[in-house]
């Protein structure tokens, strides 16, 4: 996670927009997000699916702030639909967003002294907005009401919390690597020490 205080703020945040190693991470992380969720996951039920789609989108909420988390993921729902030949669901759409945006706020403001304690909480609340709650409700409407909105609820609520887990423990595994760690506050730094010259 960045380090500096000046990528701590939301001017900081967009700054990062400017930086062209961010910039090609983030669309790394998109293109990820939209082949890998939309190719490689398992649809548990029409409503339900096993995937590491949101992983991407976490950890660039994480690692460059809501900003980026949000354009990540406004960007890997809209790439994942068009390699799948669907319109986009606005709702969906929004819950990928969120996912970003309340990861990135939530790994900013909490738990700054404890790295672990951060990535998970940030995780947890980015798909209890994002994927429990938004997307269930762009599902329930996009299905028509063919399913009980309560039993879709059921069962992507324990489905969530064990992607989470998973999620959770990839990134505090990379964020521990030593090297990898240093890359990411780099990149964050660079911006700022560009300026300082």
């Amino acid at each position: 996670m960045y380090t500096t205080k000046q990528n701590n703020t939301a001017v900081g945040n967009i700054r990062l927009f400017g930086n062209v190693r961010v910039l090609i991470i983030a669309a790394l992380l998109t293109a990820l997000s939209g082949a890998v969720g939309k190719v490689f996951s398992i649809d548990v039920m029409p409503f339900a699916r096993i995937g590491i789609e949101n992983l991407p989108i976490v950890m660039a909420g994480i690692w460059f702030g809501p900003f980026v988390g949000g354009a990540v993921g406004l960007g890997a729902d809209l790439f994942g639909c068009l390699l799948k030949g669907y319109p986009p669901n606005p709702m969906t759409t929004l819950g990928f967003v969120s996912i970003g945006v309340v990861s990135g706020l939530v790994s900013m403001y909490l738990f700054k002294s404890n790295k672990t304690l951060a990535v998970v909480l940030a995780d947890l609340a980015g798909h209890i907005v994002g994927s429990m709650v938004i997307k269930t409700i762009g599902l329930y409407f996009l299905f028509g009401g063919a399913y009980p909105i309560a039993v879709m609820f059921m069962w992507r609520i324990p489905l969530y919390i064990g992607i989470v887990a998973v999620e959770s423990a990839v990134i505090i595994l990379l964020m521990k690597n030593k090297a990898f760690s240093e890359q990411i506050d780099r990149m964050c730094n660079y911006g700022k020490q560009r300026r300082s010259n």
